[in-house]
């Protein structure tokens, strides 16, 4: 009978989440950030754009931690479906030359 009823369950743990999320973004912002700089220096000899590189490989990291934390804490990522096609009939298509011929006969 000894229940203990301070332990949270893994799915409902706020702290063991936003501790994984906090680590994440650290971790991507940083290593990110690193890339943008090599890939700066290796590509770019204006000092401005060496830093415009270092700046957005930190917004890449920082935008892929928010993407990932967001789904952390909400479940899943919204879940894309792909498009109905439909077929066609010949008479919406248009018809191609043989309508444009039609057309100007008729014109005429």
């Amino acid at each position: 009978m000894a229940e203990n009823k301070g332990v949270v369950p893994p799915p409902h743990d706020l702290n063991a989440k936003w501790d994984a999320c906090l680590d994440l973004t650290l971790r991507r912002f940083v290593y990110s950030s690193f890339a943008g700089a090599f890939g700066g220096l290796l590509f770019f000899r204006s000092p401005v754009t060496r830093w415009a590189s270092i700046a957005f490989g930190a917004g890449l990291g920082i935008g892929s931690a928010y993407t990932d934390c967001n789904s952390l804490f909400q479940g899943s990522t919204a879940k894309f479906t792909s498009p109905k096609i439909t077929e066609a009939q010949p008479s919406q298509i248009g018809g191609g030359a043989e309508s444009a011929v039609r057309s100007l006969a008729n014109h005429s």
